[in-house]
């Protein structure tokens, strides 16, 4: 099944892909958007365009597991994405994601605003990527 990961940001958001084996999870594209009305149909369209069978949405809980606003805003952009594309929406625990990601970028020298770029889409990979993980255990 083609599962897409999507890294909820306030101005980019980035998403990721696996293939139909589920095995790897590879970054996808960043959608750059502000307006929290646009963002669900901009995402609808990229699953749509990317043939997902499945969404998973990184859910910012706090470190002690706790859900704020943050969190409560990333199942509301999840519930209008099952209503848009009629897919299922599954909640993925993306606590520490974005210093993996950053620590990832480290890595490989990539900086400025490539890194800035990219940074989103690496989260989503891994967001993607322990879900995969999970799913497999």
């Amino acid at each position: 099944m083609i599962i897409m990961s999507v890294d909820l940001g306030k101005a980019r958001t980035g998403l990721a892909l696996c293939d139909k084996t589920e095995f790897l999870a590879s970054p996808y594209k960043v959608i750059f958007e502000k307006s929290p009305v646009q963002l669900p149909h901009k995402i609808a369209a990229a699953a749509k365009e990317a043939g997902a069978e499945l969404l998973v949405v990184g859910l910012p809980k706090n470190m002690d597991g706790s859900e704020g606003e943050s969190a409560q805003n990333a199942r509301a952009v999840a519930t209008q994405l099952s209503e848009l594309t009629g897919l299922e929406t599954v909640m993925q625990d993306e606590r520490g994601t974005t210093i993996t990601a950053h620590s990832f970028l480290n890595d490989t020298n990539t900086r400025g605003k490539k890194r800035k770029n990219a940074v989103d889409a690496v989260a989503a990979t891994i967001i993607l990527q322990d879900y995969l993980d999970r799913k497999r255990q």
